[in-house]
């Protein structure tokens, strides 16, 4: 593929998600499908949520259009399908967390089995390399619905998971353009474009929100990236860089599960606890959070890839240790 394939990836995507979102925003006020303040929410007011229907239509249209699909990205697409329409409902109907579990076993499935999708090696992490089968696939399956999950939870403030998934994205497109997977740059660049057309109207004060529809089905595309950029082994210490590129989205959520545990709840009763909460608490614009959250991952990034001649083993605990003073010093902070 050309430079001008990804241009075009990246502006059609863009401009599909930039155009629909005003018709999208005026369908939910007039159905009146908003997102009701609570006493979790960050936001003052009734709020559409089906953003994720313009960031699908843009990352949809531009890559069958104009990006290079191979049999792994169909089968990615496939299950994406089934996430984006069960989070659709979700916007629109409350669905139970059981069914939509059920259908991300499905989508993961269809990512394992049938377009053999799955980490088959640790890359030497902790002295362990090709991994049993059954392991690669049980560890495969957390990995995706972790992802995928991960950035439904750090949904809660004005601009933060588009930023996420925007970034991540383009995080993603740059590693796979410098190791020429052409196809993957392309996939990364359609969701990065269709994400920021999102973004002119998600930064504070939100005129709309991503919604299950978009979070979920967002994080079930990075989770593809990071699969298949770990299984290809690009670089040096890939499992590092995945853990880096996706820094913040882990650290928040193994922060919030490890605090619900300690505290003797379940890890999926939702609290208060999410970093963007102690940030607000500690005094930050909803801005400053974004912008704080984004430069960090930036950071943990580039410090990886700087030294990724160190091995997965050393850049894994760094990262963990550097993840620990964070959480600490939160801690103190916000006492």
């Amino acid at each position: 593929m050309s430079t001008f394939s990804f241009v075009l990836c990246f502006l059609w995507s863009f401009l599909i998600a930039l155009f629909a979102i005003p018709s999208v925003r005026s369908l939910a006020f007039k159905k009146r499908l908003l997102d009701e303040p609570n006493s979790r929410s960050m936001h003052e007011s009734s709020t559409p949520r089906l953003g994720g229907l313009a960031i699908f239509a843009g990352f949809l249209s531009a890559v069958t259009l104009f990006g290079k699909v191979n049999e792994s990205i169909q089968c990615m697409l496939s299950g994406a399908i089934l996430i984006f329409f069960i989070g659709l409902k979700d916007d629109i109907l409350p669905v139970s967390p059981v069914k939509k579990f059920f259908v991300q076993i499905l989508s993961t499935s269809i990512l394992l089995f049938i377009g053999n999708v799955k980490i088959t090696s640790f890359q030497d992490f902790m002295d362990i390399n090709h991994l049993n089968e059954g392991i690669g696939y049980f560890f495969s399956a957390i990995v995706i619905i972790g992802i995928t999950n991960s950035i439904n939870l750090i949904d809660g403030l004005d601009g933060l998971a588009g930023s996420v998934i925007m970034f991540i994205s383009f995080a993603f497109g740059a590693v796979f353009y410098v190791n020429g997977n052409h196809p993957m740059v392309s996939l990364s660049i359609c969701l990065a474009g269709s994400t920021l057309g999102f973004l002119r109207y998600n930064f504070h004060k939100a005129d709309i929100f991503m919604g299950d529809s978009g979070a979920l089905t967002g994080g079930f595309i990075l989770a593809f990236l990071s699969v298949n950029f770990i299984e290809n082994k690009p670089f040096e210490s890939t499992i590092a860089l995945v853990v880096a590129i996706l820094f913040i989205p882990i650290l928040d959520t193994s922060r919030v599960f490890a605090l619900r545990i300690l505290d003797g709840k379940s890890p999926f009763v939702p609290d208060k606890n999410h970093l963007h909460h102690v940030l607000t608490r500690i005094g930050f614009s909803q801005k400053a959070i974004v912008f704080t959250l984004i430069s960090l991952n930036l950071v943990t990034i580039l410090i990886t890839w700087y030294f990724r001649e160190l091995g997965n083993t050393f850049l894994v605990i760094s990262e963990v240790i550097f993840a620990i003073i964070l959480v600490v010093l939160l801690r103190i902070f916000e006492r």
